[in-house]
């Protein structure tokens, strides 16, 4: 992913990118499934999904994206409605899966969104992120993640 503004260098973005990374990776392991026509495994999947997603679209929510929505409504605004469709289809894992036909490809489509999505949060939201919040923002962004936690076990000193 991104390392060329620096914007990893501080703990709230690298744990963010940390997420984002996980979940790439989950994708691709989606993407094996539905071409071995392995369903079962594409909702497990899209479960573990939700598990990174739920604490790190929190700490997007609650803490990156108040700081930045004054000077970018319409873009946050965006980011966050994505949320919410991605989580709607997310969502459907938990439920009769195996006998809706459309649900593979439904979740297919999701995850190419939610992959644009990650692109954009990765080369717009950090770097802007970087450039503009200050000091009381950023405690209010730990504060978040603190709270909530995350799914991702701790990277080693």
């Amino acid at each position: 992913m991104c390392e060329y503004c620096g914007c990893q260098a501080l703990d709230a973005i690298d744990e963010l990118t940390r997420e984002h990374e996980r979940v790439v990776n989950l994708i691709s392991h989606v993407r094996d499934a539905r071409r071995d026509g392995a369903i079962a495994r594409m909702a497990e999947l899209a479960r573990e999904i939700s598990s990174v997603l739920g604490p790190h679209t929190q700490v997007e929510e609650h803490g990156l994206f108040p700081a930045l929505a004054g000077d970018f409504p319409d873009q946050i605004a965006a980011l966050e409605d994505e949320h919410r469709r991605i989580e709607a289809v997310l969502a459907e894992a938990d439920g009769p899966f195996l006998t809706d036909p459309g649900w593979p490809d439904r979740l297919i489509d999701t995850l190419g969104l939610l992959r644009g999505h990650i692109l954009k949060e990765q080369d717009g939201v950090f770097p802007a992120a970087l450039a503009g919040l200050d000091t009381e923002q950023w405690e209010a962004v730990e504060k978040v993640r603190a709270a909530v936690g995350s799914s991702l076990p701790r990277p080693a000193a």
